[in-house]
């Protein structure tokens, strides 16, 4: 009951956000008693950082392609956010990232929320700064600005293009991504 809980929760506050989703909506979705919902999270706030750390484990997956040494770095970085984009897509760019979700909605909001959210974002970071660490050891990625902070701007910039995706229901940021940092950051 927990898991269809947890899962019926993630896409559910995915699709419709933190605020705009009852406890009531949620077993709903889960085909599960209300009163089921308290056996397990002490909190609507408490499932939404199970719920971060479910979307967080599926996004772990893809982020082990930037791990591969048979790719070059850049050529991984790149495909990568293809990928991101590539899912965003097929949803027809309908509810953008979770974690990015959740961090413009809640952070002011819920201190539990915020703080593993800035979890996960630096997880993240840590993920695609070791791919661009590789790319500026090879030579294919300016040497002049700290690995971490190129690794936090892709991040931060990719959850800018997302946000815009959204809104414009297109690739077009997707496109403006790849070729200001592509350019910009790459010999």
């Amino acid at each position: 009951m927990k898991e269809n809980i947890v899962a019926a929760a993630l896409e559910t506050l995915h699709r419709q956000g933190f605020n705009a989703t009852g406890v009531q909506d949620i077993t709903d979705a889960a085909g599960v008693p209300k009163g089921s919902f308290y056996n397990h999270f002490e909190s609507k706030e408490e499932l939404g950082i199970e719920v971060i750390e479910r979307y967080w484990q599926r996004a772990l997956a893809g982020l082990g392609m930037l791990n591969d040494a048979n790719v070059p770095p850049i050529v991984r970085l790149k495909s990568y956010f293809r990928a991101l984009d590539e899912i965003s897509r097929k949803k027809k760019y309908e509810n953008g990232c979770l974690i990015g979700n959740m961090a413009t909605e809640m952070s002011d909001q819920s201190r539990p929320i915020r703080e593993r959210l800035a979890m996960v974002m630096a997880a993240w970071t840590r993920g695609i700064e070791s791919c661009v660490r590789e790319a500026q050891a090879d030579g294919s990625m300016r040497r002049d600005i700290d690995a971490k902070m190129i690794a936090a701007f892709l991040l931060n910039a990719w959850e800018g293009t997302v946000m815009r995706s959204k809104v414009d229901k297109d690739r077009a940021a997707l496109e403006a991504f790849e070729t200001v940092v592509f350019t910009s950051l790459t010999r």
